[in-house]
């Protein structure tokens, strides 16, 4: 029987609580020591302490050591380069972004990256050729070899953001009438296949996958045992263009490590692994919370005018519906001019409905992109939304109605507004879901384009309501 938490001793619960606050501590102490190694990095670089920099680098993880090259000013960035230079770990390429990446790569000799790439398993190398220029890509292509460049070159010939650009290409394939003595033998003999990997495919005389196996099958098992005897027949494949929110979306929804990629006549062509798909989730996620708000891009390290660019657009959409949302309140100019009350709580009603839609258009666009939201019990959800819109609106309603009632001192005026808040709440909350729902059967990015919508929607809904209701009820 497992213990439940009630049953724990004050001895573990007190070691519980150390082993929390050990955890917050060390976050807070890791923060600290990469500030400190920014600072001391910088001075550093610019006192031209080679031995220094050399000696601060040492310890550092390629992934840590990306962070710092980010937090780096420009100048500092790109002096680092020329003073680590052989030195340079390749693995920090792939983890950079934006203008950090631009920065490093830029100081770099062509066959300095081409050296790198010949380091990386060959997605990484493609990732980073792919930010590269047209002419740089050609000069360093030129500096690879022959397998690395046909390697890298297939993967580019994939659409971007699919299996095919993602996958590895190294993986370990063997015959199902092999034994695990062979097996064994093959892969300490063999150089040239790939250093990582957690699970074996087999494939049949036509190189289909029929089955695999995880590496701790192989290992227990009998030198003389066969492999077609211990394969896993059942597996997932994943077709070599298909989208890499739905490679993500598999390997959630059946725990995968890896999986391997096939191509249109079903030949093993790669292998997608869960780190990969850690940082497809991570982008993706990052994409839609910063899509929700109208920006395309995170990396605080891009140019004023790159971000001017990218916000503007959006900003103009929100201006165009801001004056619709004016020009609803310009007809009822007489009516506010006569009851000033209604302009001071003209606000609040679009706020909240405002608010409201923004919650239900956020877990919307999640399980549109989790597909916990589809054709089949959308009905069902939508209702929900409605009753959920109906029971806030009415208590929220009541609340504001009293309120407006005792501070105006009109009976009224708390109706009118009680009124237009439950009808602006449920508009929001039907808004919130629909556009959404509607824009995804559009094939158009619903955590790009809801925000906007919603918005105009509450909005004008709100100043309709309540503006109208005041002119129709208490003029």
């Amino acid at each position: 029987m497992s213990q439940q938490p009630n049953d724990l001793n004050p001895e573990e619960e007190d070691a519980d609580v150390q082993a929390s606050a050990s955890a917050v501590q060390s976050a807070e102490e890791e923060l600290e020591q990469q500030t400190e190694l920014v600072r001391d990095l910088s001075e550093a670089v610019r006192a031209g302490d080679g031995e220094r920099v050399s000696e601060l680098v040492e310890p550092v993880h390629s992934a840590d050591l990306a962070d710092v090259f980010e937090l780096l000013p420009h100048g500092d960035r790109k002096e680092l380069v020329h003073i680590l230079g052989d030195q340079l770990d390749p693995d920090i390429l792939p983890e950079l972004e934006g203008q950090a990446f631009e920065d490093v790569i830029s100081e770099m000799e062509s066959s300095d990256i081409a050296g790198a790439l010949s380091q990386m398993d060959s997605d990484d190398a493609a990732y980073v050729l792919e930010e590269m220029d047209e002419t740089a890509q050609l000069e360093v292509l030129e500096q690879v070899s022959d397998q690395d460049r046909i390697a890298i070159e297939e993967l580019l010939s994939y659409p971007e953001d699919t299996a095919g650009r993602m996958m590895e290409r190294k993986l370990i394939a063997v015959a199902p009438f092999w034994n695990v003595g062979q097996v064994l033998d093959y892969l300490r003999s063999e150089d040239e296949i790939a250093d990582d990997f957690w699970e074996i495919f087999v494939v049949d005389p036509q190189y289909h996958p029929i089955g695999t196996m995880a590496l701790s099958k192989i290992m227990r098992r009998p030198r003389e045992t066969l492999v077609g005897d211990i394969m896993q027949t059942e597996q997932t494949l994943i077709p070599v263009e298909m989208d890499q929110e739905e490679v993500a979306d598999r390997f959630r929804r059946y725990n995968l490590v890896s999986a391997a990629v096939v191509d249109n006549a079903g030949r093993l062509v790669g292998v997608v692994k869960i780190d990969d798909i850690v940082d497809v989730i991570d982008e993706e996620a990052e994409e839609d919370i910063l899509a929700l708000a109208g920006v395309s891009e995170g990396d605080v390290n891009i140019s004023v005018r790159e971000i001017t660019k990218t916000r503007f657009g959006w900003l103009l959409v929100n201006l165009l519906t801001a004056i619709l949302a004016s020009a609803v309140i310009a007809q009822f100019g007489a009516s506010i001019e006569e009851l000033v009350a209604l302009a001071i709580l003209m606000p609040i009603v679009a706020s909240m409905g405002g608010n409201a839609g923004t919650q239900t258009m956020t877990v919307a666009v999640r399980a549109l992109a989790t597909r916990e939201l589809t054709s089949a019990n959308a009905a069902r959800i939508v209702t929900k939304e409605l009753f959920v819109s109906l029971a806030n609106g009415a208590l929220l309603a009541v609340l504001m109605g009293v309120v407006a009632a005792f501070w105006f001192a009109s009976a009224g005026l708390g109706l009118v507004i009680g009124a237009a808040m439950v009808l602006n709440m449920i508009v929001a909350g039907l808004s919130g879901i629909m556009v959404p729902l509607v824009l995804d059967r559009m094939n158009i990015d619903p955590a790009v384009s809801s925000t906007v919508f919603v918005t105009t929607i509450t909005d004008v809904v709100g100043f309709l309501a309540f503006l109208g209701l005041a002119a129709t009820f208490l003029m």
